[in-house]
C-alpha cells in the first residue's frame, strides 16, 4: 500500500506566536504514525515561488494522512497557526510500484 504525505511550505510572520503550533505538532502526528521526512533544512528554489520553510511528513497511508489533517486535534492546531503564518499544504498518495 501506498504511504500518504503532506507536503507544506510555510512563511512565518510571528516565530513567537508560531512556536506553540510547532510544539503541538508531534504528539497529534505521532497519534497518526507521522513522521517528519523533511522539516526546514537548506534548499534551492529552481522553478516557480516558494516558502522559507519546507516540510514533507510521512504517512501508513493516505488515508491517514487525511484523517490526521481532518482530526479535531489538528484542526485546532491550525487556529493557532493560521495567525502567525502562510501555509500551502498538499496531502497525496506516495507512488507504490518498484
Amino acid at each position: 500500500m501506498a504511504k500518504g504525505y503532506w507536503i507544506g511550505r510555510v512563511d512565518v510572520h510571528n516565530e513567537e506566536g508560531y512556536k506553540p503550533y510547532m510544539a503541538a505538532n508531534p504528539a497529534i502526528f505521532q497519534k497518526f504514525g507521522g513522521k517528519f521526512i523533511v522539516r526546514g533544512g537548506k534548499f534551492t528554489g529552481v522553478e516557480g515561488q516558494s516558502r522559507s520553510r519546507n516540510v514533507v511528513i510521512e504517512f501508513p497511508d493516505y488515508a491517514t494522512a487525511l484523517a490526521c489533517y481532518q482530526s479535531p486535534e489538528y484542526q485546532a492546531n491550525v487556529k493557532v497557526r493560521q495567525p502567525h503564518s502562510i501555509a500551502d499544504l498538499i496531502i497525496i498518495e506516495g507512488h507504490d510500484s518498484p
